[in-house]
């Protein structure tokens, strides 16, 4: 009765709007077989319709599900005519807690799923979703997006009548964590992985976010980089961090060649804050917003040299030079973001409370931006302030379990890359100031060191990493930062032909002003161009570069 009261309402659309109807070329049959999905018997469906698709004219079967105990899962499901026969976890982004769409794949005509990673942030904001929560830790840390997939299969096969012919991950930054973390424990899920800027030493790379806004909020902001020009308080410039990465350029920028506000290679660059800056150290007693006080020169070289403990133990790379200007809205406060950097009211501000220790110390304080605010420490629900976090804790044993839940840190691939034989694309911006791409480099090495001993050419068969100069966190920057993420490794997957290079472009208002080739580590790109064009923006091509 239901489903031919859905035949007889699609009819009575088809009469009043039938161009819509027609463009959709949905069918009376499509839009019931769509909602059959909500009798399969072994997965728990709890909505599936004909939904319109944002880009593109043909729309799809959208179905939506729980995993127990809480896991909220969807599916995006091409229209049977216009499936690829492919399928596509989609990955998520910083602590998640919704539900993420790829209408540009479905467009394509990949079947994609997504979840919620088990938690609603409508009502469990941040990593609030984890206080005294073990499950919904695990299904974070792993066992959401697995079993998301499995859902997804069952579903593609369910719909089309046969399992996709190829499967793929595609996510940045949780995401990318997400796309190490199958690989090592669930390679069979997928034939190809996209892993962008991946957060998979997340224990690490978040209490390194906690010490690096402890450092530049410590003694009442002395060491800001923003500056109060006016002397009322308010800290209203942000030129001094303009200042540090000019002075950074000039020291490097042409290093590979090519004056064009990019430093291609970071770990190559040999500036030194305690020497390159002090013919711009301001008069003792004074500040401003073109030189630098003790203060403020500790607190970028805090920055570059990243946290280590009282015992020398480095916990993560420090930020690469020619990232300073992404610094500001992570990191430092000023009268622009409300004192309030985004590492702070975003990510890492709660982080510590209830994702890093076995036992959660205690709730977030009322005003994540109140530094000298002091935590109270009775009742039923202690408090724990983000100031009070001990880099010390993080090679004493306090974390280590949920290290093991949320860390996809194994070099060991033996398993996805040469057993499965799936394939692997890494990518990350050097410019990243969230996620440090220096992190990702070590990695790389330690999984080419145990998975291939130690051959870059025989991981090359299976695993690339392409590094971004200039680019941000996924996206953004100075640098080329725009490409098709999945494109290169389907090639690769089904026709075998192995990315040697990227084409990425650079975008101002809309127009291409910069094209550059990403090759594959350790290469990089040199240009090649008419001699002595190597400044001009006119030669910035793909063809003006090759990759050595």
């Amino acid at each position: 009765m239901l489903r031919l009261c859905s035949a007889l309402v699609f009819l009575l659309l088809l009469a009043i709007n039938p161009i819509q109807a027609m463009a959709q070329e949905v069918t009376p049959q499509q839009a019931q077989a769509c909602e059959a999905l909500q009798d399969i018997r072994n997965l728990t469906i709890t909505s599936a319709a004909i939904r319109a698709n944002s880009q593109s004219d043909a729309s799809y079967c959208y179905v939506r599900g729980i995993i127990s105990p809480a896991i909220h899962f969807h599916a995006q499901l091409p229209l049977p005519g216009s499936w690829n026969g492919r399928f596509l976890q989609w990955g998520d982004g910083g602590k998640d807690g919704d539900l993420d769409f790829a209408d540009h794949r479905v467009a394509e005509g990949y079947a994609v799923t997504n979840s919620n990673l088990g938690h609603d942030n409508g009502v469990e904001p941040g990593a609030s979703f984890a206080f005294n929560n073990r499950q919904a830790e695990i299904d974070f840390g792993y066992r959401a997006v697995h079993l998301t997939v499995m859902a997804g299969k069952v579903l593609v096969n369910q719909y089309y009548g046969q399992a996709p012919t190829y499967s793929y991950f595609e996510g940045c930054s949780q995401g990318g964590r997400q796309g190490l973390m199958e690989a090592q424990r669930y390679p069979g899920d997928f034939d190809g992985i996209v892993a962008g800027a991946p957060a998979f030493a997340y224990q690490a790379l978040n209490a390194a976010g906690t010490w690096n806004l402890q450092r530049i909020f410590r003694d009442n902001l002395v060491g800001n980089l923003a500056v109060d020009t006016s002397g009322d308080g308010k800290f209203d410039s942000l030129k001094l961090v303009d200042v540090l990465h000019e002075q950074v350029l000039g020291k490097c920028d042409a290093n590979d060649g090519i004056v064009d506000g990019v430093i291609d290679n970071p770990l190559a660059c040999d500036f030194d804050p305690s020497v390159d800056l002090n013919d711009l150290m301001c008069p003792a007693g004074s500040s401003s917003d073109q030189c630098f006080t003790s203060a403020q020169l500790q607190t970028v070289m805090d920055f570059y040299n990243g946290p280590v403990d009282d015992a020398g133990n480095p916990v993560y790379p420090g930020k690469a030079l020619g990232s300073e200007t992404q610094w500001a809205g992570y990191y430092i406060p000023f009268i622009g973001n409300n004192m309030g950097p985004s590492k702070l009211v975003g990510v890492a501000g709660d982080h510590m409370n209830y994702l890093f220790y076995e036992e959660d110390p205690g709730v977030t304080i009322p005003n994540l931006r109140d530094y000298q605010y002091k935590a109270r420490t009775d009742g039923v629900f202690p408090e724990f302030h983000w100031m009070d976090y001990d880099i010390n804790d993080f090679y004493s044993g306090k974390g280590d379990l949920m290290m093991s839940i949320t860390d996809a840190t194994d070099p060991d691939l033996s398993r996805f890359l040469k057993d499965h034989g799936g394939k692997l694309i890494v990518y990350h911006g050097w410019s990243d100031t969230l996620i440090v791409a220096e992190d990702t480099v070590d990695y790389f090495n330690d999984m080419v060191n145990t998975t291939f001993a130690g051959s870059l050419a025989a991981a090359g068969n299976n695993a690339r990493l392409f590094l971004a100069p200039g680019m941000g966190h996924c996206a953004g920057g100075p640098g080329a930062n725009t490409w098709d993420k999945l494109t290169p490794l389907v090639e690769w997957v089904e026709n075998g032909v192995a990315p040697a290079a990227l084409t990425a472009t650079h975008s101002s208002n809309g127009r291409v002003d910069n094209e550059r080739l990403l090759c594959a580590f350790p290469q990089q790109a040199v240009y090649s161009g008419p001699a002595g064009g190597q400044n001009d923006p006119g030669n910035w091509v793909a063809e003006n570069f090759q990759c050595r």
